[in-house]
């Protein structure tokens, strides 16, 4: 079975997920502090290799009404970059409002303010994977 890595691209962070071997859960394992020289791409690689992983879905940040905007366009400018580095199939998948529930679900579960900077990265990588597996099944 193959396993399947969900990142999202942030400003600061990279939230990293990665699902089970037979693909029907997402876990968060990582997040990737972004860096001038582009290291981040390096460390991703590396989970990459240790997770076994053979598809990438990265979270497509769109506007409300599904239009893409600057930041979406960051976050394709990315997925392009992971393709030629990783030579791997990389999904864009829309990501609306994924943040939002994920800062949602930590409050609701009273984590901290300092421990949910910490987690909401990784958190909101885990929603964008399991929606993309979610709808995968379905198919």
């Amino acid at each position: 079975m193959m396993r399947i890595m969900g990142l999202d691209y942030g400003d600061r962070r990279i939230g990293v997920a990665v699902s089970d071997e037979l693909g029907w859960t997402a876990q968060g394992v990582d997040t990737v502090e972004k860096r001038r020289d582009e290291g981040e791409l390096v460390k991703i690689a590396e989970l990459v290799q240790q997770y076994e992983v053979e598809e990438i879905v990265v979270g497509l940040p769109k506007n409300m009404n599904g239009t893409i905007g600057p930041r979406g366009e960051i976050c394709m400018d990315f997925a392009e970059k992971l393709r030629g580095q990783l030579e791997l199939p990389v999904h864009l998948w829309d990501e609306r409002l994924t943040t939002v529930s994920a800062h949602r679900t930590l409050l609701e579960a009273d984590v901290s303010r300092g421990k949910r900077k910490q987690v909401v990265d990784r958190m909101a990588a885990v929603l964008i994977l399991q929606n993309y597996l979610d709808a995968k099944t379905k198919r």
